[in-house]
């Protein structure tokens, strides 16, 4: 799917397809990579590497424009079992004109803030701002789940908050990797500055993207090891209330054992002690009762 965009006072203005400065293709079908690869003439691994969520942040010179692919984070659904992932997005700069490419529909210009008039490759350093703001967004929630999760692991032994646990730690070191990859690439941004055609105020939003993205990488890099942390006390916690549980139950055990055996002597088809005697019951559950407390008594006296 496509969708173009006329930059109107440095904000996007979407307008009739064919004719704008910004041109996005969302999930592009064959006809559409056709296009971007024949007419446009996008390298076709470039292309791939927009629509692969597994590829790097990375700053690409052609013959007749400047590939940028980044990384950004998904937009979370339910279904994802705590699970955060993040997507590419490639962003193609010509002399006149941007073309966007990525794998999902998603509302790339909402958000962007509109500080004077921008030009394409200015758009590129805005659309990454935002993408950090994501990111902070999704770390936000992130440690309100962990919360949630720790105090429903401290009432419950269920594997299932565990695992939550542990999906939170694994999105958490995506966001890591994505954070680190996309300051390498805001790096190299700055570097060639002036081969892409940056001007003075967007280099100051440059300045101020590498900080928001160091800031935001020191964020997740510090939640993951905190969390790594915490599942390490958790595990220890979990194991620690088991094996109180397990002694609890064996002392209660151990209890009735003793006593089930002074009643089962007493029972046994054969003469034995007081069975001529009307008071005999009571005097074997006296026993029971005595060699109960014995057992606790010796419980107590050992500290076990």
């Amino acid at each position: 799917m496509r969708r173009d965009y006329q930059l109107t006072n440095g904000k996007p203005v979407e307008i009739e397809s064919g004719s704008g400065q910004i041109s996005v293709f969302i999930n592009p079908d064959d006809t559409e990579k056709k296009y971007l690869v024949d007419e446009l003439k996008l390298d076709e691994h470039t292309l791939a590497s927009a629509l692969d969520p597994d590829e790097l942040s990375r700053l690409e010179f052609e013959p007749e424009h400047v590939a940028v692919i980044f990384k950004r984070p998904l937009n979370y659904v339910s279904g994802d079992q705590f699970l955060f992932k993040v997507g590419s997005t490639g962003a193609y700069l010509f002399r006149d004109r941007m073309v966007i490419v990525v794998s999902d529909d998603v509302a790339l210009f909402d958000g962007l803030q509109n500080r004077g008039s921008f030009s394409p490759a200015g758009l590129i350093l805005k659309l990454i701002f935002r993408t950090i703001i994501h990111f902070r967004g999704h770390l936000k929630v992130i440690s309100k789940i962990s919360d949630d999760l720790q105090d429903k692991i401290n009432k419950s032994l269920e594997n299932r908050n565990l695992i939550d646990m542990f999906t939170l730690q694994k999105s958490l070191v995506y966001y890591v990797n994505s954070l680190n990859s996309n300051g390498v690439l805001i790096e190299k941004l700055r570097n060639h500055a002036a081969r892409i055609g940056f001007t003075p105020e967007e280099l100051e939003s440059l300045d101020d993207t590498l900080i928001e993205n160091n800031q935001c990488l020191k964020q997740a890099d510090i939640s993951s090891s905190i969390l790594a942390g915490l599942m390490d006390a958790r595990v220890s916690i979990v194991s620690n209330n088991l094996n109180m549980l397990m002694k609890t139950l064996n002392i209660i055990t151990i209890a009735i054992m003793v006593p089930t055996l002074v009643v089962s002597i007493f029972s046994m088809n054969v003469t034995i002690p007081l069975q001529e005697r009307g008071e005999a019951f009571w005097i074997i559950m006296g026993f029971a009762v005595l060699s109960m407390a014995g057992v606790m008594a010796l419980w107590r006296l050992k500290k076990w």
